[in-house]
C-alpha cells in the first residue's frame, strides 16, 4: 500500500493531522470520509483541496466516502462564516446532490468493483427520522457546552463586532457533524475524517463523540485553506467563483483561470490539484525555471486539471480557442467555438451593430462607415491592400471587395482583425 500520509507531505496538503493517523492507516486499508455542503448545485475550485485528499486516498487503496450534507445543509455550517445562510428545501437540496454526484464522478471511481470503490452518503437518510428529543438525550448529552464553545469557529462568530450573535441551529451544527462521524463509524467502519482547515473543530468533535459514546478511536485530517501567493482569494475572479459546471464556468474559462496563475502559485497548485508524481512535477519546475516566460508550468497544471474536469477534447478546444488572441487560430477553429466560448474569448473588444438588411456591403463601407474599425475609407484601403485585415481569421485583400451573410458567425458575429492584436466584433442584428 502506498503511504497516503507521506504524499500528502510533499504536496503541501496537510495542515492538521492526530496522532496515530499515518500509523492507523498503514495497517491496511481504511476508510474516511469528506463532508460536501450541497448548498449549490455544481462544486467550484475552493472545494478540489478535499476532494484532491479523497481521491489520492482511493489511489493509495484505501474507500472514500463522499457525504453530502442533505440534513446539514438545511442549516449552515458556522466555520469562516460572518452571517447565518439561507436555509434549503427538500427538492432543491435533492437537485443539488444529483448534479453534485455527477461532478464527483470525474475524480472518484464510483462504478467499479474494487473493494475501495468511492461511496456517496447522505446525512438526511439518517437524520430525517432521528427526532429532537432523541438526539439531544442520545448525543446533546455527551458533549458539553463548554466544550463547544471552546472551538475556533465559535469564538470567532461571536468575537466579530459585526456579528449578530449565533442561532442555536448553527450552534449545534458541531453535534450534527460530529454525529455524521459517529454514524460512519459505526454502520461503515470509517475512521477518518478528511476537510479543510476550518473544520478540524467540528472533526474533532465526532472523533470525542466516537470515544464517547462506544470507546472507539477515530482520526483527523485538514489540508490547509488555499491562497494566492498575493494573499487574495483562491479561486475568485472579478466574475466570481471558477465552477465545475461547464454551463457557469466554460471550459475556456477555467483554462484560462489555471493558465494565468502566478509563478509562485503553479508550482504549490501543480502538487495540489494534480495527480502527477513527484519526479514529474520537480522536473516540471525545474525546467520552467529556466524559462519561466514560456509560462510551461502553468501549461502543464492548466492541461492537467482541465482535462480532469472537462475532458481531453474540451481541453482540445480551450487550446485551440486561447491561440486566437495571438495570432495562431485558423478560421476552422474559430467557426468550431461555440458562442459562448466565442464571447468569453474576445471579451472586452470593441463591438459595433450592423443591420442584416445592409449586407452584403462594401468592405469600406463596413468598416469605415457603418462601423469605426477605422477612422477613415483611405486607412481601411491601405490596411487591406497591405494584408493587415482579415475576417474571421482569414485575409481579406480586395478594397472593392463585399461582405455579406456568408461571413456571419453563429448566425450573429462577423470578427474583424485590424493588424496583430487589434480584435472588433461586428454584432449583425
Amino acid at each position: 500500500m502506498k503511504n497516503f500520509v507521506e504524499e500528502l507531505k510533499w504536496r503541501g496538503m496537510i495542515h492538521d493531522i492526530m496522532p496515530g493517523t499515518e500509523e492507523e492507516l498503514m495497517k491496511g486499508p481504511a476508510a474516511a470520509y469528506v463532508g460536501i455542503d450541497p448548498t449549490g448545485d455544481s462544486l467550484h475550485i475552493g472545494h478540489l483541496v478535499s476532494i484532491m485528499i479523497l481521491k489520492h486516498f482511493q489511489a493509495c487503496g484505501h474507500k472514500p466516502y463522499a457525504l453530502v450534507g442533505g440534513a446539514t445543509g438545511m442549516i449552515g455550517d458556522p466555520s469562516m462564516k460572518s452571517q447565518e445562510r439561507n436555509l434549503l428545501d427538500e427538492a432543491t437540496l435533492a437537485h443539488n446532490v444529483k448534479c453534485i454526484k455527477e461532478q464527483l464522478g470525474k475524480f472518484l471511481d464510483f462504478q467499479s468493483d474494487a473493494p475501495n470503490k468511492a461511496e456517496l452518503v447522505n446525512n438526511y437518510d439518517w437524520m430525517k427520522d432521528y427526532t429532537f428529543i432523541d438526539f439531544t438525550r442520545d448525543i446533546g448529552k455527551l458533549i458539553t457546552v463548554n466544550y463547544m464553545m471552546s472551538k475556533d469557529s465559535v469564538k470567532k462568530r461571536l468575537s466579530r463586532e459585526s456579528s449578530e450573535g449565533m442561532s442555536f441551529t448553527e450552534f449545534t451544527y458541531q453535534l450534527l457533524q460530529g454525529y455524521d462521524f459517529l454514524y460512519l463509524y459505526q454502520h461503515n467502519g470509517v475512521k477518518l475524517q478528511l476537510g479543510g482547515a476550518d473544520q478540524w473543530g467540528n472533526i474533532t468533535t465526532g472523533t470525542e463523540l466516537i470515544r464517547r459514546t462506544c470507546g472507539g478511536e477515530a482520526f483527523a485530517l485538514t489540508c490547509p485553506l488555499i491562497k494566492k501567493a498575493d494573499g487574495g482569494k483562491f479561486g475568485k475572479t472579478e466574475k466570481g467563483n471558477v465552477w465545475l459546471d461547464p454551463e457557469r464556468t466554460s471550459p475556456y474559462q477555467f483554462y484560462q483561470f489555471w493558465l494565468n496563475v502566478s509563478d509562485e502559485d503553479a508550482e504549490k497548485y501543480i502538487k495540489i490539484f494534480t495527480m502527477l508524481d513527484k519526479e514529474t512535477i520537480e522536473s516540471a519546475i525545474a525546467a520552467h525555471a529556466e524559462c519561466p516566460e514560456r509560462r510551461e508550468l502553468q501549461k502543464l497544471l492548466a492541461k492537467e486539471i482541465t482535462i480532469m474536469v472537462h475532458g481531453e477534447k474540451e481541453y482540445e478546444n480551450a487550446v485551440s480557442a486561447s491561440e486566437m488572441l495571438f495570432g495562431k487560430g485558423t478560421s476552422e477553429a474559430l467557426k468550431a467555438l461555440d458562442e459562448k466560448t466565442f464571447l468569453a474569448v474576445f471579451d472586452g473588444v470593441p463591438t459595433f451593430d450592423v443591420e442584416k438588411s445592409k449586407l452584403p456591403i462594401n468592405v469600406l463601407e463596413l468598416l469605415a462607415v457603418d462601423t469605426q474599425v477605422f477612422p477613415s475609407k483611405g486607412e481601411a484601403r491601405k490596411m487591406i491592400q497591405g494584408n493587415g485585415v482579415s475576417f474571421n481569421k482569414e485575409k481579406f485583400t480586395d478594397p472593392n471587395g463585399q461582405v455579406d451573410e456568408s461571413f456571419i458567425l453563429d448566425g450573429k458575429y462577423i470578427l474583424v482583425q485590424k493588424g496583430k492584436k487589434n480584435y472588433y466584433i461586428i454584432n449583425v442584428k
